[in-house]
């Protein structure tokens, strides 16, 4: 179960003191008057309950925060700012606002049928993953090369255009180390932090 409450206070506080940048304020006002705070991290895997999308963004930026403190050690500063761990950590998922949708299947309990809830996609904007993330996050937000390849490939070998046969992404790995890193990092969230 999260703590829709405190996953929230701790996203908005990590939010507000790293992120400055010019844009997100209205970001951030978009993430309130949507889902983002109350949607599931997934349908049926990690998270899949009220809020953990929020409580999943938290955990990667402190994944992500951490696997850039042991690349680089203590003046990882000089190679990733604290603004772009936020945002990378933070917002990479925001392709699942308005995502999912609570539906009703049936289900026998005690030799009963009843009806269950469960969350299922209701793909409004079908432009794929990282990179619906990107496009969203660019309406607000100017990122970096290198920020919107950490998030555009965030998912590694998951991501839908590596299983079709796609190469970029070991292209992406070798020229931006930080994409590698987030990767890294949304995997560690994932499946070491947050239960299935």
């Amino acid at each position: 179960m999260v703590d829709i409450d405190l996953a929230r206070q701790e996203f908005t506080d990590i939010f507000t003191s790293r992120i400055t940048r010019q844009g997100a304020d209205k970001l951030l006002e978009y993430l309130n008057g949507s889902d983002f705070f109350r949607a599931p991290a997934s349908g049926r895997f990690h998270l899949a309950t009220e809020g953990g999308l929020c409580q999943h963004s938290v955990n990667v930026y402190k994944r992500l925060l951490a696997v850039v403190k042991a690349e680089y050690g203590e003046n990882y500063q000089s190679v990733v700012s604290d603004e772009t761990i936020a945002i990378c950590g933070l917002l990479h998922d925001v392709c699942k606002v308005n995502f999912y949708a609570v539906d009703y299947r049936n289900s026998k309990e005690n030799g009963v049928w009843v009806k269950v809830p469960y969350y299922r996609v209701d793909e409004r904007f079908p432009y794929g993953h990282g990179e619906k993330s990107v496009f969203i996050l660019s309406q607000y937000l100017r990122l970096t090369a290198e920020e919107a390849m950490a998030i555009n490939w965030h998912m590694g070998g998951f991501d839908d255009r590596v299983r079709g046969g796609s190469f970029s992404l070991s292209e992406a790995y070798a020229k931006y180390k930080l994409a590698l890193l987030m990767h890294i990092a949304d995997l560690s969230a994932t499946y070491l932090d947050e239960e299935r």
